[in-house]
């Protein structure tokens, strides 16, 4: 019996859930230590395989941190995807709601995406900033689309340096909470929702 619950929990893992768990251990690894600190062979032992295996997936130091950059990227925009038509007022609550839940609940791939622009690898620092470039046209678009407010191309340069400026503003809120989490997730939200609204308002 004890034989048979151990194979149950060795079950073989699918490429895809492998993958996972090694991006997942990456992550908690970058998000506490910088680039250079981290060594694969920490990741192959906390994620119970050898070396090899993990090079079979990610070839070089450089792939993982980059897969594990890109996997929070996608994550991000996903969750930072606007509402076509519908005012950007009415849902800056609700999106900062689910942007803050994805930072609590991926709080160690949350900081390893932000440790990437200290990376000396322009590779990832070019994930990073593409990432930050994708979110600044959704939030542009949303605020372009919005049929309360009559925004005009002369608009466009100053709400693209207010929005990338309060990406940067909350990113970093982000970062405190999650080192202080004494605030509630309603508090920083509120912080985060009068930021962008003083930022963008005509």
């Amino acid at each position: 019996m004890a034989a048979k619950e151990g194979e149950r929990t060795r079950r073989r893992l699918s490429t895809e859930e492998r993958r996972e768990e090694l991006l997942t251990v990456g992550a908690r690894l970058f998000s506490e230590s910088p680039y250079d600190d981290v060594w694969i062979e920490q990741v192959a032992e906390l994620a119970g395989v050898s070396r090899g295996l993990l090079y079979h997936y990610f070839p070089t130091k450089r792939d993982f941190f980059a897969a594990v950059v890109e996997r929070e990227s996608r994550r991000m925009l996903r969750v930072t995807a606007a509402v076509p038509g519908v005012p950007v007022r009415a849902q800056i609550d609700a999106g900062l709601d689910t942007f803050l839940e994805y930072v609590q609940k991926h709080a160690h791939g949350f900081r390893a995406f932000h440790r990437a622009e200290a990376a000396g690898d322009q590779a990832v620092r070019k994930v990073y900033r593409e990432t930050l470039a994708a979110q600044q046209r959704q939030i542009l678009e949303a605020l372009a689309a919005d049929p309360e407010t009559a925004w005009t191309e002369e608009d466009l340069p100053v709400l693209r340096i207010a929005v990338r400026g309060w990406l940067a503003f909350m990113a970093a809120a982000c970062l405190e909470w999650l080192k202080e989490p004494g605030l509630s997730r309603e508090q920083v939200r509120d912080v985060c929702a009068r930021a962008l609204l003083g930022a963008v308002r005509p």
